[in-house]
């Protein structure tokens, strides 16, 4: 919903890969050089940026109302939210979601870019 609704080119913020990577380094994180090439990007959306289960808010009916905790948003391949929401429903919900968000989504999992995103994110 977020992903189809924000105008990437009218968002100011970066969560792009070199950018995170560069943060990451400037807090004295050290990154693995194998993060440093990252997949193509599949589509730029505006991303999230901390794209856990308990940041979407769900109303009554247990549709999705509100996402909070946007201090990281900004634009970046879809993969970086995808890959990190799918790793917190395991993380708050245990084992077997992933298909049922990557189906209600509607990608087919990309396993590459979800590794890679999800080292990404446990780097930085």
């Amino acid at each position: 919903m977020l992903h189809d609704a924000l105008p990437v080119e009218r968002c100011p913020w970066d969560w792009s890969v070199p950018t995170r990577i560069a943060n990451a380094r400037v807090r004295g994180i050290r990154i693995s050089t194998a993060l440093g090439d990252p997949p193509p990007v599949d589509r730029l959306v505006v991303c999230h940026g901390d794209a856990c289960a308990p940041n979407t808010i769900l109303d009554d009916r247990g549709r999705a109302a509100a996402h909070v905790d946007l201090a990281a948003l900004g634009v970046a391949d879809r993969w970086a939210d995808i890959a990190v929401a799918c790793e917190s429903l395991v993380w708050n919900y245990g084992t077997g979601w992933e298909d049922a968000l990557l189906d209600a989504y509607g990608v087919i999992p990309d396993r590459e870019r979800m590794a890679y995103y999800r080292d990404l994110w446990n780097s930085t």
